[in-house]
């Protein structure tokens, strides 16, 4: 049997493309569940209230300190014929005579067995359960699954964003209970928004992943399979986009001081944005390289038609790349490779010293655009290299760029 990762409840067995869960809870054997499902995202959707009930079971059945009073208030027998006046947090002792001896906390803290019934076995009766039933309350394949399937291929949505779109889609029908989209509503749309809510991401995030169930039923409008779009505009308009900065100079060096910390992989990533001023997304997507008249370069920004584009590699990041990228720049098996690495580079820039939360990763792209439009780079330029943030008439026309003029361009940007 495959082996899952330490502290993983999913894995796959051989032969089978669909995930499985693990449980082994206090005094049972271990419960080994299909999901049925080959994503792990949305494996992860379906295992989670099990999960959070096994951990509760585990916690429930786990000897536990507790603070208890050594004496009720009152007055109680003390030693050598004195007595011991109680109250909530003290212990007043005193003589045989009256007279006062010494104080005490009247707290103490002792080890006591598992919580009872209500909570430890309660839960494990849960765990039990699943041998009764075939499988949990899966998002059942039906005839919207090739609506979505559709978009995505119509789209030509691939990898990172990919694997995004298809946990949004089993986010919905987890959270509707697998209700048909000519049923839905707003208010089952808003579900999505409300969860995404509660893990306290942005309304830009939130309108981000949402908008694939957007666009999936959209095209499905056109095509004539459905009437209604249940999640246009469901998301609240808020003020609480944060404003990034870039990092300036001196962020710079306090970065290239401390870059050998960072490991192979995550310092390579680190050096290609600072020099390029991709999304950290976008560097996930680079599965090989081109040249023209001489010059390498690569193909990024798959998620939209304005931010797709070719970015010439900068003379500072030459080095530190194989002589020819035949594969995957930055593989990895984790569902979100991007998301990690977000995680890993902002705590490096907090060793760094680099605490203004205004200041992330991300910075390094507004540093790129201030340094091309200090150069005197023109604007057309700027977006060829960067990529549109909006659709425009000129974006669609043409090849572009020569990539040498884009590399001469790219060079002004400087890297760490």
């Amino acid at each position: 049997m495959a082996r899952a990762r330490h502290g993983s409840y999913l894995f796959q067995r051989p032969g089978s493309s669909n995930y499985y869960i693990k449980l082994r809870s206090p005094g049972e054997k271990r419960k080994e569940l299909s999901l049925g499902t080959p994503d792990r995202r949305e494996a992860e959707v379906l295992a989670g209230p099990m999960i959070t009930a096994h951990k509760g079971a585990l916690l429930a059945a786990r000897p536990h300190l507790q603070t208890v009073r050594k004496f009720e208030p009152g007055e109680h027998p003390g030693p050598d014929g004195g007595k011991i006046v109680a109250n909530e947090r003290e212990l007043i002792y005193l003589n045989h005579n009256g007279a006062y001896l010494r104080t005490e906390s009247n707290a103490a803290q002792m080890v006591v067995p598992p919580y009872p019934e209500s909570s430890a076995r309660a839960v494990v009766k849960f765990v039990r359960s699943l041998d009764h039933e075939p499988r949990p309350n899966l998002a059942v394949k039906n005839g919207d699954d090739a609506i979505f399937e559709t978009y995505l291929q119509h789209a030509n949505v691939t990898g990172y964003y990919e694997r995004e779109a298809r946990a949004t889609w089993a986010l919905f029908k987890s959270l509707c209970d697998n209700k048909l989209l000519k049923d839905a509503t707003r208010d089952d749309g808003r579900k999505v928004v409300q969860h995404f809510e509660a893990q306290g991401l942005k309304s830009a995030s939130i309108r981000k992943k949402v908008g694939w169930l957007v666009a999936a039923v959209n095209l499905a409008i056109r095509e004539g399979r459905l009437r209604f779009n249940p999640f246009v505009s469901i998301v609240p308009k808020r003020d609480d986009k944060v404003i990034r900065l870039p990092l300036d100079e001196a962020d710079m060096k306090a970065c290239r001081r401390n870059l050998d910390k960072l490991d192979e992989a995550d310092a390579l990533l680190f050096r290609l944005l600072a020099a390029t001023g991709m999304r950290l997304s976008e560097a996930f997507e680079i599965e090989g390289e081109m040249k023209e008249r001489g010059v390498r370069y690569v193909i990024v920004g798959h998620k939209t038609e304005q931010s797709k584009r070719r970015v010439p590699i900068p003379a500072c990041v030459l080095p530190h790349l194989p002589k020819v990228i035949k594969g995957p720049l930055f593989a990895s098996k984790l569902t979100d490779p991007a998301d990690a690495a977000s995680k890993h580079l902002n705590r490096f820039l907090n060793d760094c010293g680099i605490v203004d939360p205004r200041k992330v990763v991300h910075s390094l792209r507004h540093r790129a655009q201030d340094r091309l439009r200090a150069a005197g780079c023109p604007e057309d330029v700027r977006w060829a290299l960067l990529g549109h943030e909006e659709k425009t008439v000129a974006a669609g026309y043409g090849e572009g760029f020569p990539v040498p003029i884009l590399r001469k361009w790219v060079d002004k940007i400087g890297g760490i």
